[in-house]
């Protein structure tokens, strides 16, 4: 029988209680060893210390003295009450005790809960809560003390196998990282972002420590060292779901399907309203982390269609790129190294998303152009026609100009293709399209729909997501997109970019799986890497993303083609003179 069928506890509950009674053997005493009686004045042993030698049982061998010298060991030089108090629940946990054991603890718990609590560790506290559970004196005392036992116990079990991970007890976890398996019994995971079970957990127990006297201080002092201390799965969880939030914020992601998105009018001043083509100037900013050819040819394209200033903002130094770029007077390069990051007004962003939108942000904040637009590396903005006078000619209430998403077809460079929605299409047809995985894409596409944004500047107060713009954490609602205008968005350009980038994306990227989303593309990759490695994983490439004939003629019966030519090449030369090396 090999180890992962073994049994967790051979010999089962039968094994279990065994081993369990075999720990509650009752203390055998030496002489006129014992416990003090149930009348014993408390007064004195406040003042009295602890003498960690024991020597009242000096040459005993009774398990009794071997305890006493064990706790003296601990509390020596503290009061003789709390000596007391770790004798009596050491007593309470045997399967006999003395009979004024547990009115004795009560009693201590009744008169001097005040004096327990101000010098008795959280340790020592949790040990009474237990000792409440098994010998409370009301219904109330022992059901709650049960609970608050459970809670801690388990507790202590899942943060000890926790450190074995590597992380630290106060370092959360990247919620983006969750593998989507069940749990035992067949449980539900908790739902990071709107799931209620710590709350009620909390709530209850609090609830209810208030309806005993004695118990109270005991149980709602330990539930505060709860929320208090920043190193329990509570803590760990709500800055989860805090990191999710401003993720989210960040992207500008809707709320869960059925809930109407929060959007609002943000006001356009008129004074920011530029209705000269001549007159008007547009550019974009990007955060950037690609070879230097990439990079190159996203520069050529926006320069050639017009733009008066890139952004460039480099996630991590490229002093190739820094050289080969800075050169054309258009494109301002920024190295977001250590420097850099220590002059904002935040330390660096852990995750992407979050680093986009600041870079974007700070960028708008200071601009002077008419117009920004926020894309990636991989992003194209495409338009049959100069887009200055379509700028231009917005109305003057439009704080955006929203550029609906087209995915480049891999293989190609000049064959996008369209969402069904996109072309007038019924989402029946992803199924003809894509026989296999057309039933479990979003719109047919890899990527994100949501598409970019390119913002009108000078709008006071406004922040870039990824996909939205927001004012006082609100997306605009006054946006609109031209109908000859795109965004071209080679996200998966050959199956070595997709493969390099495949795992990233599902934990952190776009592939990541919302916690309100069916069967989607995260499962199918993870189900195809399962049960048929690199092959399955090729076959949906070579289905979804490549532009061969099938797929082609496919999208083009549909309406869902866009041919538009990058001709990256040429746009460089045109631009830089000569394209980069390597």
């Amino acid at each position: 029988m090999s180890d992962a069928s073994a049994p967790t506890y051979p010999g089962g509950f039968d094994a279990i209680l065994t081993q369990m009674e075999g720990r509650r053997e009752p203390f055998t005493y030496e002489g006129a060893e014992g416990l003090p009686p149930l009348d014993l004045d408390f007064a004195p042993l406040k003042t009295a210390r602890v003498d960690g030698r024991a020597p009242d049982v000096a040459g005993s061998r009774s398990t009794y003295a071997r305890k006493l010298r064990e706790l003296s060991e601990e509390f020596d030089g503290l009061p003789a009450l709390m000596l007391l108090h770790g004798l009596l629940i050491a007593h309470l946990r045997r399967r006999a005790a003395p009979a004024q054991t547990a009115a004795l603890f009560l009693r201590l718990w009744t008169e001097e809960s005040d004096w327990l609590l101000q010098r008795l560790d959280a340790r020592w506290l949790v040990s009474a809560i237990t000792t409440f559970g098994d010998h409370g004196a009301t219904e109330v005392q022992r059901r709650l003390g049960q609970s608050l036992s459970l809670m801690f116990g388990m507790m202590k079990l899942y943060e000890t196998e926790r450190l074995y991970s590597g992380s630290k007890p106060d370092q959360p976890f990247d919620w983006a990282r969750r593998p989507q398996t069940p749990l035992a019994l067949q449980m539900d995971a908790y739902a990071l972002g709107g799931g209620g079970l710590d709350v009620n957990l909390l709530g209850r127990l609090w609830q209810e420590a208030g309806t005993d006297a004695v118990l109270a201080p005991l149980a709602r002092h330990l539930l505060e060292l709860l929320i208090a201390d920043q190193r329990t799965v509570f803590r760990r969880l709500r800055l989860m779901r805090q990191q999710r939030e401003k993720m989210q914020k960040a992207e500008g992601i809707r709320p869960k399907r059925g809930h109407a998105a929060p959007t609002q009018h943000i006001p356009v001043p008129a004074r920011v309203v530029k209705t000269d083509p001549r007159a008007l100037r547009w550019g974009t900013v990007s955060l950037v982390k690609a070879p230097l050819p990439r990079i190159a040819a996203f520069a050529a394209h926006h320069l050639d269609l017009g733009a008066d200033r890139l952004h460039l903002f480099l996630d991590e130094p490229h002093p190739e790129a820094v050289a080969y770029l800075s050169r054309h007077p258009r494109i301002e390069v920024t190295t977001c190294d250590a420097d850099w990051w220590e002059g904002q007004k935040k330390p660096r962003m852990k995750t992407h998303q979050l680093r986009q939108a600041w870079v974007a942000t700070q960028t708008y904040q200071r601009s002077d152009l008419d117009f920004l637009a926020h894309v990636d590396v991989d992003e194209f903005i495409l338009s049959d026609a100069a887009l200055k006078p379509q700028l231009a000619g917005l109305p003057g209430d439009i704080a955006a100009l929203h550029l609906p998403p087209a995915e480049l077809l891999a293989g190609t460079s000049d064959c996008f293709k369209l969402t069904p929605a996109d072309a007038g299409q019924e989402k029946a047809v992803l199924e003809d399209i894509y026989p296999t995985f057309g039933g479990h894409l979003r719109g047919g596409f890899i990527s994100h729909r949501e598409g970019k944004l390119m913002a009108r500047c000078g709008i006071p107060g406004l922040r870039f997501g990824l996909h939205a713009l927001l004012l006082n954490g609100q997306p605009a609602s006054n946006r609109m997109a031209l109908p000859q205008v795109r965004l071209g968005h080679a996200h998966a350009p050959d199956w070595e970019t997709f493969r390099e980038h495949l795992v990233f994306r599902m934990m952190q990227g776009s592939y990541r799986k919302a916690e309100d989303e069916g069967l989607g593309l995260r499962d199918i990759l993870e189900l195809l890497q399962e049960d048929e490695g690199e092959a399955g994983l090729r076959g949906f490439f070579a289905e979804v993303c490549e532009g061969n004939p099938r797929l082609i003629a496919a999208l083009e019966a549909h309406g869902m083609l866009l041919r538009a030519p990058l001709e990256s090449a040429a746009k460089i030369r045109r631009v830089f003179g000569e394209e980069p090396q390597g």
